[in-house]
């Protein structure tokens, strides 16, 4: 069926039934169900993370020192915890490929599905233009292949991994799992090595400032600095809410993906504490509060290298493909989700042979390329992608809440422990941490509210009046719109 066939879902802001949820419309925008258990599941929501414990997250140190930042880290930890509670919940209830937006779109309308699909957008699509720019970093500096960092290798970044992507979703999680081990096996070597080094007085060797407000040796940059470093104490966490957009092709949603978000978590908290403990006790806070690669720094200071920083430098760029690779598969499931529903335009949402949505692939490559060719900047990119998820868990938590509180009888075959103050919890410290960007890079978060208002507008004047009644997420938020209607009559 041609886009130009399909009839509006309905008038604003509704999603009654039309032409355009019919089932020919459905069948050509279906996903490949049954090809990823648990164990698949759990190595992309490593995957997702894992380039972070490579490098990033000591720059936390230069905003709140050893101290600010591991407040951070925990006070994040706590809020990715909270918030990976909540959408192992709500993953049980909506298995979908709309994952935050499916969610949001059921317990805050049509606007609330909107602005959070919107921003897991911005999250996913510009996080991989500003790992391949790290990838082709680590590629100069190993010197692999005689390449320098540039357009060729941003370009084979890209067409690579999209490639593998397009072969089928089982082909490529398998992938994924194979180099997200490498990467994270090479972490726990570091470690090893790294704690033969360990001084616990370097941990604290960055001078206090004396006119930052409550510093002191472990806080040179006094309280602030806590706040200061929140943006950084994600990056040990940045992306493992990504894992429900796999619902529609795991095998029985309903416990792997529950199961799944709890392990990976589970990996992630244990791998940011010894990856953090470690590097900076191996050379001090001060040494790698700005390097590049903080890992290789702090294995061998200023000293020539050796066996073992040559390994993590290697191991460091497969734990950036296994990032840059699990994230392209999130931005093409969001995008997917969004464009069968009616948010976007609907051809972005047809599939090939094999199952994957091959314009959901090829269109966030289109731009993420250029991006990363033009701007080489993948600092400020990164800034960009993390405004957006804070945004995206604000409004995931909040959703939780609201479908809490207002259908209490829903089924729920998997329940957030705490109830509502979990996710209350992931709230709270969601907004503190989307306030934190302003702090870190406050240009990044005006680029981010610009591409927000240019979408939202889009929306208004266009998609909200096309949206697509038979799209799975529209369908879960029309029957509890009938089901209240229902009660009220």
């Amino acid at each position: 069926m041609a886009q130009g066939t399909e009839t509006p879902a309905g008038p604003p802001d509704s999603t009654s039934p039309g032409a355009a949820g019919s089932a020919a419309y459905l069948r050509r925008r279906t996903l490949r169900r049954g090809s990823a258990g648990w164990l698949l599941l759990t190595g992309l929501g490593v995957a997702y993370v894992v380039s972070g414990d490579f490098s990033g997250w000591n720059i936390g140190l230069s905003k709140g020192g050893f101290g600010g930042l591991a407040v951070a880290m925990v006070l994040m930890g706590v809020m990715y915890a909270c918030l990976v509670f909540a959408l192992a919940e709500l993953s049980a209830i909506l298995p979908t490929a709309g994952g935050g937006y499916g969610f949001a779109r059921r317990a805050l309308g049509t606007w609330g599905g909107f602005l959070t699909g919107t921003a897991i957008l911005i999250e996913y699509i510009l996080a991989p233009a500003a790992i391949s720019l790290f990838i082709g970093d680590y590629v100069e500096s190993l010197g692999l292949f005689g390449l320098t960092s540039g357009w060729p290798v941003y370009l084979a970044c890209f067409a690579i991994f999209i490639g593998i992507h397009l072969w089928g979703v089982g082909e490529a999680l398998r992938f994924s799992l194979v180099v997200t081990a490498i990467a994270v096996a090479a972490l726990l070597i570091f470690a090893v090595g790294a704690f033969t080094e360990f001084d616990a007085g370097r941990l604290n060797d960055i001078p206090a400032d004396p006119s930052a407000f409550g510093s002191n040796s472990w806080l040179p940059y006094g309280l602030l600095g806590i706040w200061a470093a929140f943006p950084f104490g994600m990056w040990f966490f940045l992306g493992v809410e990504g894992v429900p957009l796999a619902a529609e092709e795991a095998k029985d949603p309903v416990r792997s993906m529950p199961k799944a978000l709890a392990i990976s978590l589970a990996v992630l908290v244990f791998l940011a504490l010894i990856t953090f403990v470690s590097a900076t006790g191996a050379q001090g806070a001060n040494a790698i509060k700005e390097a590049g690669n903080p890992l290789v720094v702090a294995l061998q200071g200023d000293g020539e290298p050796t066996a073992l920083s040559r390994f993590v430098n290697y191991a460091g760029l497969a734990g950036l493909v296994a990032s840059f690779f699990s994230l392209i598969f999130a931005g093409s499931r969001q995008l997917f989700a969004l464009s069968r529903a009616g948010y976007l335009p609907r051809f972005l949402s047809l599939t090939n042979r094999r199952k994957s949505p091959y314009l959901g692939l090829l269109i966030p490559g289109v731009i993420g390329f250029p991006l990363a060719a033009w701007s080489g900047n993948g600092g400020r990119m990164l800034n960009v992608a993390v405004f957006g998820a804070t945004i995206s868990y604000a409004l995931m938590a909040l959703s939780h809440i609201v479908l809490r509180r207002r259908e209490p009888d829903l089924p729920r075959p998997y329940r957030t422990p705490g109830g509502a103050r979990t996710s209350g919890a992931a709230f709270v410290l969601a907004c503190s941490a989307l306030v934190a960007t302003f702090l870190v890079d406050r240009d990044a978060a005006f680029i981010a509210l610009g591409v927000y208002a240019v979408a939202l507008a889009y929306f208004a004047f266009y998609s909200r009046h096309r949206l697509v009644a038979a799209a799975p997420e529209e369908e879960f938020a029309a029957l509890a719109a009938a089901e209240a209607e229902l009660k009220g009559g």
